[in-house]
């Protein structure tokens, strides 16, 4: 990622970040299970919980965006906990268009194609790492 996307990515969560955890969180769940209601039977605690356990690794992430070298591990870690859940690599693309159209109606006017792009490689870039993380990991049978 380049500075300017860096620095596009962390100001956008700035805004969003304002919303209500369990609101954005919701907005996401919502999103994500009307485009993959599969999905749904993954997640077994209540939404409000699982959107601000969300809010919170995506805040925790996005300001470390420019020193990821020093949360590296905490993203292996948690691509290697979602295979526990049942995550598998198709999964990604679901999330990452979820995350993408939520980004998309809580910015609304600030929501350029400039934005779009920054997240875009953004989520491409944790979602690659997390992936190679599942894939180096040790296969359960």
């Amino acid at each position: 990622m380049t500075a300017n996307e860096i620095h596009l990515v962390k100001y956008s969560w700035s805004v969003v970040e304002r919303i209500d955890p369990v609101v954005a969180g919701g907005i996401f769940y919502k999103r994500l299970f009307e485009t993959a209601p599969y999905l749904k039977p993954m997640f077994s605690e209540s939404i409000p919980v699982q959107s601000k356990k969300l809010m919170a690794m995506i805040g925790y992430v996005i300001n470390r965006l420019d020193k990821l070298d020093t949360i590296l591990e905490d993203i292996k870690q948690l691509a290697r906990r979602h295979v526990k859940y049942g995550v598998q690599e198709e999964h990604y693309e679901l999330v990452g268009a979820a995350l993408i159209w939520t980004l998309e109606q809580a910015l609304a006017a600030l929501w350029t194609n400039e934005v779009k792009q920054a997240w875009a490689n953004c989520y491409g870039l944790l979602s690659s790492a997390m992936l190679q993380a599942t894939a180096e990991a040790p296969q359960r049978a």
